[in-house]
Formats: C-alpha cells, structure tokens, sequence
C-alpha cells in the first residue's frame, strides 16, 4: 500500500507523455518509462504481449518492429485499445490493432523494411495489466535487408540510445537462453549508458529452448554472470503455438507449469514467469520514479511557469458564453489599440533589443533620413544656373547692381526641389506605420476574418490620410514659393551678402588656403617623368607637396601673371589635362614655360579650374573667347566655360548671390525640418490613433456578420485545447507528487556487483585486429605444422 498514490502517477505520467506528443513538441520532461531492447528475435514482443494477454503486434521473418512502440498499459475494468493517431477510437479487436501498427509503420517507413525514430503511441486498458509504460524498440541487427541503409545497425543503435541514454529511462535486456550471455547485445548497449547498474533488468527468454541437459539456473541466481538487479525467466510460445492461435492465458499457465516442474528453476519458480516480471517492472517503475522526484518536479513548475502566460488568457474561456463573442472581439480591439500606441509612442514592458521598430523607426526617418534627402548643392551647377540668371536679368544690358530677380529665380528652383523629398518622407513614413499595423496585428492570429478585416481597414484609413497629409505638404511648399520673406531675422541680406565677400577677399590676403587634393604633375621623363603630388592652392601660391602629411615640400609657385589653357589628351591617355604657364614668358618650373596637371575625371578637372578662377587665374584670352561662343542650349560638356567668366563684376555678382541662396536655403529647410514631422504626426499617426480608439469598432460591425467576423481557426482552438490540457495535467502532476513524496518509501537499490564479463564496446579498428588474430594464429598453426588449411575451424 505504500506505493499506492504512485499507482495513480503513472497514468497521469502516461497523459503528459500525450499532451505534449499531440502538440507536436518534445516531452522535455523524461518522463520515467521503460525501454525494451534486445536482439532480433529475442522474445521482446513476445514479452509484451504476455503483458497484455493479447495477440496485437506484428509478426514475421527479420526486422519486424521498425518503429518505437510507445505501450501505455492502464489497469482498467474495461478492456480496450487506443492510438494517439486515431483519437476517440476504441479497438475492441486486437487483431485491427495489430493492422494498424503495420499501416501506420508502413506510412512513415515504407513497406520494405525501413525504419523510422518516429515513435506509435499506444495505450491498452485491461483488467489483466499492471500501469507500465514500455517502449519497444527495433531489434538490434547486423545485415540490412530491402529498402534498408547499408549503416542500418549504426542507426537503430542510434535510435536505442536516444531512449535508454535518459537517467528517467529503465532498460529491460531481453536475451534469449540458448545464446551466449556474455555476447548480449542488450546488456552491452545497456552497460554503456548505464555502467553502475542502476536501471538495467536482465530478461532470460527461450528457456524450454535450451539443449538437452543444459540450464541457465546459474544464470537466474545472478551467479555466473550478475547484474545488480538480476534476471527474471520467462517462457513464451514457439512460432507453432502463435501460428495454432494458441490463446496466451493458456500459454501462461504452461509457463507457470513449466517453472514449477523444472527441476533447475522449481525452487525459484515464484521469481520467475511474466506475472512475476510484470510486478517487479510496476515495483522498479514506481521506485524510479520515486527517486526522480526531486527533477520531475522542478521540471514540472519550470514547464508550469513557462505555460501560466499562454494559458492565462485560456483559463476562463466558455464556448457555450453568448456574451463570448462580444467580449472577445472588444478586448481584441481594445488591445490591438494599445500595442498600436505603444509601438509607436515607445513601450517600456517589452522593449525589442534586436532591432528597431515602429515609432523608432518613423523617427529615424524624421530627423536622420529625411533631413539628408534636402538639398545638396552641386556647387558647379549652382553657379552656373546663376550666372546665366544674372546675364538673362541684364539683357543686353551691363548691370552694375546685383539683380534681386535673379535672386527669386534661383531660390523658388531650389524650394521647388524640396517637393520630390518630402513626398519621399511621406511615403517611407507610410509603409513604418503599415508594418507596424500588421505586427500588432499578429495578436489577432486567433480570429483569421477579425485579423484580415482590422488591417484592411485601419489600412485603407492610412491610405486616405496619406493623400491629405501630402497635400499639405505641398501647400507648405507652395507657401515658401508664394512670397520669399527677404526681411526674416535669420536672412544676410544683400549688404551682409556682399560684406562676406569682402571677409573673403581679407582673408585671401592672409594667403587662405582655396583647395587642397591629389593632382598628376607631368614633366618629362628626363626630369623626373609623371608623379602625383599632393597640391595646395591658396591665395597667393600653389605648392606641391610628397604626400598629405605636407611635411615635404617639393616646390612653391606663386600666383603672379600665371594662366590656365587647356591640353589635348596624349597618345592612350585617359586623363584630363591642363596647363599652367607665366604670361611674360618666363619659366614656371625649373627650366619649363609651362607645367601639366593631369585629373582622373572631368569633373575633378573642372573643380580645380573653378578653384585657380577664385584664387585670380583665369584661362587664356583665346579659350575665353571659345567660351564665350558657347550658347545656353549647349550640352553639358561645353557647359563649363560659363563658370569661367572673365568678368570680375560678374563673378563678385555670383558670389553675393551665392552667399544669399545659402542663406535664405537654410531658413527654408529649417522650417520644412521642423514643419514636415509635425504635419504628418498631426495628420496620419495621432489620426490613426484616435480612429483605431474610436471608429474601427463601429467598421468592424459594418464589415459583415460578428459570428463568422470572430470565428476562430482550427489550429487555434486545437492549440487552446492542448495547452489548457497539458496546463491542468502538470498542476494535477505537481499535486499528486506534493502527496506522495512523503507517504511513500520505496526499496532501496541492490548493492553492486562484478559486471566485468559484459565486454566493452570496441573500436571498428580493434574488432578488425580480433578477426584478424582469430583468422591468423590458428592458420600460422596449421602452415607450420603442415596440415590441411579447409579444416580450419575459425570460430
């Protein structure tokens, strides 16, 4: 009576090991069970079916358990079968049960002798069984045969090791009597996994087999070969007795009859036969589990807290609740609109550390990539477009005051390029606030027609925002275009214009340094050949130095009577190049008129002309006038002459202007910058906001019927089910095991004993150096002493 509340923990045990096999997750529990290993027709099937009473597994030549066979045996009044792949069906008839182990091994295996670890769960209620939870495994084999893989014995031995490796699990080696015991491949996997002998129980088969004369009473006394928790004896029917039907209750009693009149085993015969084995397995179960308590109960609450969130939400569900639906769908929306506002307002209870996301992301897009995407100036292109805006002010005329005109020119083309940005902005902004629906969204994963419904509809919302948040942006802009403020406290005006000017010229006098760079210096190669220097022109002197440390100077050049002229590429050159020579004919450097600098692009080339132009050097008379021909359609590549005019009232025209678009550039963007993230907050996110808190209630039931609006996926109600069952399965567990760890005791283990006779398992090498010596030694022996090889008896 000791053990009786561990009676009840071994169904329950069995319940787990199905809650969590039919979600589809690992039972990470090991939960106490007993694996059956042996060799091929070793007697394991035999054995369980005497367990049971009942013909109901496989039966044939060679590998015939080709699947572990999960059997749950439960002492109940009623006897029945049961699949855990056929829920609700009751097999009454153990012949259809033994059908469906076949088709169901077939289904995964195929049906020539393949193999698969994908266990068949199997429960048997009976009044003639004792609880046990037994496991057969696939026969150890050696051959592969069929659709078998050539490494079929590495794989069963493999898939043996994944059950009998658990310190949860108790290994029942099934040998038969008429092999050597000490080659048992069941005791020989077992001592590996299990050295000490605390979970093995050594099974003797095939007794009434054995050759006349011969017994394995030594055997069964745990003598000649011991185990710690010794053998136990069985009989099973021959093949003539399973082919003749012959019923197992008979053949039990012929077991019982064969012990008691054995004349070896008469004296033992209450240790022996399967009744006896079946208790001593129901004993050694409820003692293991009894010693694993301790860890079968801290992984239960782990398994426990892990489930008390998912299940929360689970605990108080009624399906028969009229109200239900309602509640549901109220609570849903209610939340959805919560994780909408924490997304994007920010959340502090589950911050993602992977990555960002929502509101973090809208406000990377408002203040890092948006303000990138304004204008940039192309400062070749800019001055262009002023200079021709000046020329086209004056006319015919020569202007002496800078245009205003050509001032509003400039700036409404630059503020009208602000458009294609700030749409831009607009559009990044909607598809965050789109992904963002659709992650909080995945709450509603229950409610498939709920889900799809609230994204299209809060979608759609978006999407008729988006147009009017970029109409006013645009209005924003055509606002800025409407007037150009010219008296705004921020704007240099043209006195200040022109006074920066003046700075500049001051500062040019104190040798400013204009532009620095990598240029190709090309000179004859008997004075040194083509080398790249690192130039610097100031206003007074450009020089050349080794490289950009400056710390080398090769040579200074001032400025004085120097001009530019352009050179005509060389023989399979690809740089652009032009020349540097002294208007009064004198030497430039060493003994040259002129010095080459070569650039890599034409762009680099024309940047540095622009550069020599403000420092006062200006391209000769004749390339000037080549210039001037230029016409404003002309394409890009002439373009740049109009940078290079040799009108210095022009050029201080540029320049103020310049300095005024800066100006006034910088004012606009500063108010778009602070502007654009207001407007699109205001008229898209706070709106999408206050239309999830208040009006997607009221679309959701316009949508359609609230019945098939809130009916729930199959795969959701399956999974509440499971988890609720699996939940109130481990806190009865945890109850049960609160009861019983204090009531019971349980047998202490058998002291040790000698298992040195069962051999270690050895190295591929080392059993090829044991054939090796058994072929070689005997045949040395029959060569030296000059007898006939074909006697040899090898083994």
């Amino acid at each position: 009576m000791g053990n009786r509340g561990m009676e009840d923990l071994i169904p329950l045990i069995n319940k787990l090991q199905d809650a969590f096999s039919s979600i589809g997750q690992s039972c990470n529990l090991d939960l106490p069970q007993i694996a059956v290993v042996g060799g091929q027709s070793a007697g394991k099937s035999s054995v369980l079916e005497n367990f049971v009473g009942r013909d109901f597994l496989p039966r044939g030549s060679g590998i015939v358990t080709r699947r572990p066979l999960i059997l749950q045996l439960v002492n109940n009044k009623a006897e029945y079968a049961e699949f855990l792949h056929c829920k609700g069906r009751k097999f009454v008839d153990f012949d259809e049960v033994r059908q469906e182990v076949e088709a169901e091994t077939d289904r995964i295996t195929g049906s020539n002798k393949g193999i698969s670890p994908i266990p068949i769960n199997l429960r048997v209620y009976s009044p003639h069984v004792l609880n046990l939870t037994l496991i057969d495994l696939p026969g150890m084999t050696k051959v592969a045969v069929g659709d078998q893989p050539p490494d079929i014995e590495h794989q069963i031995r493999d898939m043996i090791m994944q059950f009998i490796s658990r310190e949860s699990c108790l290994i029942l080696a099934v040998t038969p009597a008429n092999t050597d015991l000490a080659n048992s491949d069941a005791l020989k996997v077992a001592k590996e996994v299990d050295p000490q002998g605390l979970r093995t129980i050594g099974v003797i088969t095939k007794l009434d087999l054995m050759d006349e004369g011969t017994d394995a009473r030594d055997i069964l006394e745990n003598k000649l070969l011991p185990l710690r928790r010794g053998y136990i004896g069985v009989v099973n029917r021959s093949q003539k007795d399973i082919d003749g039907r012959k019923d197992i209750r008979a053949a039990l009693a012929a077991e019982r009859k064969f012990f008691l009149s054995h004349p070896s085993y008469r004296h033992m015969a209450e240790r022996m036969g399967t009744p006896h084995l079946q208790k001593a397995l129901n004993q050694q179960l409820t003692n293991h589990i009894r010693d694993t308590l301790p860890g079968l109960r801290s992984k239960l609450q782990s398994q426990l807290l892990s489930l008390e969130k998912e299940v929360e939400e689970y605990k108080n569900f009624r399906p028969d609740d009229p109200t239900r639906k309602t509640k549901a769908l109220l609570q849903m929306v209610q939340q959805f609109g919560v994780d909408f506002e924490k997304c994007i307002e920010g959340s502090g209870d589950q911050v993602d550390t992977a990555e960002l996301s929502g509101g973090a992301r809208i406000n990377r897009i408002f203040h890092e990539r948006f303000p990138f995407e304004l204008i940039v100036f192309d400062e070749k292109q800019l001055r262009r477009e002023i200079s021709h805006a000046i020329k086209n002010v004056h006319g015919v005329r020569i202007g002496l005051f800078t245009p205003d005109l050509a001032f509003e020119a400039i700036v409404k083309k630059q503020i009208i390029k602000l458009k294609e940005p700030c749409l831009k902005c607009i559009d990044l902004v909607i598809q965050e606030l789109i992904n963002t629906v659709r992650h909080c969204t995945n709450k509603l994963g229950s409610y498939p027609r709920l889900r799809e419904e609230t994204e299209r509809i809060v979608t759609t919302y978006v999407r008729e925002r988006e147009n009017k948040t970029k109409d006013q942006v645009l209005l924003l802009i055509d606002t800025e275009l409407s007037y150009i403020n010219t008296n705004h406290e921020d704007f240099i005006g043209f006195a200040n214009a022109q006074q920066r000017n003046i700075v500049n010229k001051k500062r040019a006098i104190v040798n400013q340094v204009i532009r620095k760079g990598w240029l190709t210096l090309n000179i004859s190669i008997m004075k040194g050949g083509s080398k790249e220097y690192w130039f610097i022109l100031t206003a007074e002197s450009l020089s050349w130095y080794k490289d950009e440390e400056e710390k080398e100077k090769k040579y200074m050049l001032p400025l004085d009577n120097l001009k530019l002229r352009d050179v005509e590429k060389g023989f399979m050159s690809t740089k652009h190049i032009f020349a540097i020579f002294n208007t009064e004919q004198r030497n430039v450097y060493k003994d040259l008129r002129q010095i080459e600098l070569a650039c890599d692009l034409q762009e680099d080339m024309d940047s540095w002309k622009a550069s020599f132009l403000r420092a006062g050097v200006y391209p000769e008379k004749d390339q000037v006038l080549m210039f001037s021909l230029n016409t404003p359609d002309s394409d890009s590549d002439a373009a740049p002459a109009d940078t290079f005019s040799m009108d210095p009232q022009l050029e201080r025209q540029v320049e103020t202007i310049r300095n005024l678009v800066d100006s006034y550039i910088d004012i606009v963007n500063k108010t778009i910058r602070d502007l654009m993230p207001k407007t699109i907050m205001h008229l898209m996110i706070n709106s999408a906001k206050d239309f999830i808190h208040s009006e997607l209630l009221a679309y959701l039931y316009s949508s359609g019927d609230q019945n098939s609006l809130m009916e729930e996926s199959v795969d959701q109600a399956q999974h509440r089910d499971e988890m609720l069952r699996m939940y109130h399965s481990i806190k009865e567990a945890l109850s049960i095991i609160g009861d019983i760890s204090i009531s019971t005791v349980s047998t202490p283990a058998p002291p040790p004993v000698n298992d040195t006779w069962i051999p270690e398992t050895r190295s591929e090498n080392e059993q090829r150096a044991a054939v090796w010596e058994r072929v070689t030694f005997p045949l040395l022996y029959y060569v030296q002493n000059e007898l006939p090889i074909y006697s040899i008896d090898y083994y």
